[in-house]
């Protein structure tokens, strides 16, 4: 644990989870400043905001923090699936008036390139995570050359050994109750995903670099548990959403103060990557898993205007309302002292 917390150069071994579209800079600053690692999600931010977040964050705190990005390859859009996607989704657009012909297509997510590692240049930010494997040689030679710690998302034994191979020094292990998407990148295959307390252990007895638990931690028991089981550090995430310092919005919030709550499961028709959120009308009544929707991340353009609609409303309907299968732990309250309360 502690030559973790030496890799990383933090006071506490936890790291708060990047959560894009749910949180900024705030978030990630409150945690930093309270001697855990904050994490700011970048695959959704183009290079002006990246840069902006970051100097935001190095104004207020030289605390290290964490930088994350997506190493997805870009899906050739199949024009065929889009129009049945969105002829699945046309009631909906009846319902709310959305005009079909006016929704755009593409995508807000985009991996991580050349023209981001030179935005990091000039902050050189402590530690680097990726979400879906790992990003080309020639960028992690870039991220070396400031001596950046490389995290990156393992959802399986082989998947960490990979990992290892191709340079990380950690491994983030996501256990099937976390929230938000899956990090797989070696299979979609989901029946070969691992509860988090089965696949901690088993990726520590297989690697040599530390491993950060990750899925379902909530609280100091649980953190303890993933401890024993050989974790360096913990990675949470579901926690912090009610915090004032996250972006999350209205309705999720709502959600997440509900028992709806309790209800959650893995979906691809926010983005067409599976993630895991609340259970809505939308996954009921389109999924969860519907082998309609596009390629991740190409779904996500039908759904934005249904989404952005209903939310206007004050409805979560067709929102994507990521959490973990523990909310016990998802309180309004401070950042900095849900840290203290999740450490003490």
């Amino acid at each position: 644990m502690s030559d973790l917390k030496r890799l990383l150069g933090v006071d506490f071994p936890l790291i708060q989870a990047p959560m894009a579209g749910v949180q900024d800079s705030a978030l990630t600053i409150a945690v930093a400043t309270s001697g855990g690692l904050g994490s700011l999600p970048c695959a959704m931010l183009d290079e002006p905001s990246l840069r902006r977040e970051l100097a935001t964050i190095q104004a207020q705190t030289r605390q290290p923090i964490n930088v994350n990005f997506f190493c997805h390859r870009l899906p050739e859009v199949d024009a065929a699936r889009e129009a049945q996607w969105r002829e699945s989704l046309a009631p909906y657009y009846r319902e709310l008036a959305i005009e079909v012909a006016r929704i755009r297509s593409g995508t807000t997510r985009t991996p991580f390139t050349a023209h981001a590692l030179e935005v990091l240049r000039e902050f050189r930010p402590a530690v680097v995570s990726f979400h879906f494997g790992l990003p080309s040689p020639e960028l992690m030679a870039g991220l070396r050359s400031w001596n950046a710690t490389i995290l990156s998302s393992a959802t399986t034994v082989e998947e960490a050994r990979w990992l290892e191979g191709h340079g990380a020094h950690a491994i983030i292990a996501q256990g099937l109750e976390a929230g938000g998407h899956r990090g797989h990148f070696l299979s979609s295959d989901l029946t070969a995903q691992l509860s988090t307390l089965a696949l901690v252990p088993q990726i520590v007895r297989k690697v040599a670099i530390p491993v950060i638990a990750a899925g379902a931690i909530a609280d100091r028991a649980g953190i303890a548990a993933a401890f024993r089981l050989g974790a360096a550090a913990v990675q949470v995430g579901t926690a912090f959403l009610l915090c004032p310092e996250a972006r999350t919005g209205p309705a999720h919030r709502a959600a997440l103060k509900s028992d709806a709550s309790r209800h959650t499961a893995l979906t691809n028709v926010f983005s067409g990557g599976a993630a895991r959120g609340i259970v809505n009308r939308l996954m009921r009544e389109r999924g969860p898993i519907n082998p309609l929707a596009p390629a991740f991340p190409l779904a996500s353009s039908a759904v934005a205007p249904l989404r952005a609609a209903a939310e206007a409303r004050g409805s979560g309907d067709f929102s994507p309302l990521w959490a973990g299968q523990n909310v016990t732990g998802c309180r309004e309250t401070p950042a900095a002292e849900l840290v203290r309360e999740l450490l003490s």
